[in-house]
């Protein structure tokens, strides 16, 4: 399946876009074909007995051009992803750049009260650090 789906050479686009307006041109016709004479304009019946017939086929027809445009969105894909420059975070999260949570303008805020709060130096306790650091040792030279 993953071969089907990212092969290591896909198709040029505009063979698939060439191949697709080829079946649908196709599907057009062939529907037109059957349709046509089974219509009151060609055949010896009325509007009222043929519609339900004609609806069905013409709904027929349509599902199948949208499977068909399905089949060539899905051959497309690995042209689609060829042209991202890869996954990024911004492809999927999307964030708004007027209220977002780190904005330091304290009027546009909006997650709490932003407030600056005092520290006493009874909250702050003394350093743990019992002797200084010892300085780096030389590297040994590559003899």
């Amino acid at each position: 399946m993953r071969q089907f789906l990212f092969p290591r050479r896909p198709l040029s686009r505009g063979t698939l876009l060439t191949c697709h307006l080829l079946l649908q041109l196709g599907l057009l016709a062939g529907a037109a074909l059957w349709l046509i004479p089974r219509t009151p304009w060609l055949a010896p019946v009325d509007w009222a007995g043929t519609w339900p017939v004609l609806a069905m086929a013409a709904g027929l027809w349509l599902l199948a051009a949208m499977v068909l445009r399905l089949l060539a969105e899905l051959w497309l894909l690995p042209h689609h992803i060829s042209e991202r420059a890869g996954f990024a975070p911004s492809a999927v999260v999307t964030r708004s750049f007027e209220r977002r949570p780190a904005v330091h303008a304290e009027e546009a805020a909006w997650t709490s009260e932003a407030r600056h709060m005092e520290t006493e130096p009874s909250v702050l306790g003394s350093a743990r650090v019992t002797r200084p650091a010892e300085p780096l040792k030389p590297q040994r030279t590559a003899s």
